[in-house]
């Protein structure tokens, strides 16, 4: 029998490099552990990543492959604009950037801005370890007993 999952969205401006780690990472990692969760990730202003080239930062493919984690799929995939779809379908969302994204979400999805969870990574090389740490730290929330439904930001 195929256990349920959950379904976590993760938010960066770009879907270039942080979300598109933390979504990789995440996803390996529930795999690894059996998380009944699975990770997507999406873009909130793709228009604004006009020095992103190829479908994800090699920082952090890069970054990906010293951890170990291979996901060719996943690393191949073009960036995408997040829509209100990939919002409803998700049991819980985190942007990476509480500053940069919150008012990204005021313009463009309001009635989602308060139902976020919000971290503080910055746009800035050398966050890939701040990322892991989140993620692994946000695994370890979802494994606990309690966490077996859906799960809801705090407000």
């Amino acid at each position: 029998m195929r256990q349920h999952k959950h379904h976590i969205l993760f938010l960066c401006t770009g879907n270039y490099y942080r979300s598109r780690f933390a979504e990789i990472l995440f996803n390996s990692l529930a795999d690894k552990i059996g998380l009944p969760w699975r990770a997507s990730s999406r873009g909130l202003a793709l228009e604004r990543g006009i020095n992103n080239v190829g479908p994800m930062a090699v920082s952090a493919i890069t970054a990906l492959e010293a951890l170990g984690v291979r996901h060719p799929d996943a690393v191949t995939r073009l960036p995408v604009q997040v829509a209100a779809d990939d919002l409803e379908a998700a049991d819980r969302i985190v942007a990476l950037k509480q500053d940069e994204h919150l008012p990204l979400l005021e313009e463009r999805f309001p009635e989602w801005a308060d139902k976020v969870e919000f971290w503080h990574v910055d746009d800035a090389p050398g966050v890939l370890p701040q990322i892991e740490h989140e993620v692994m730290s946000l695994v370890a929330r979802l494994r606990r007993p309690a966490h077996g439904g859906k799960i809801h930001p705090p407000n």
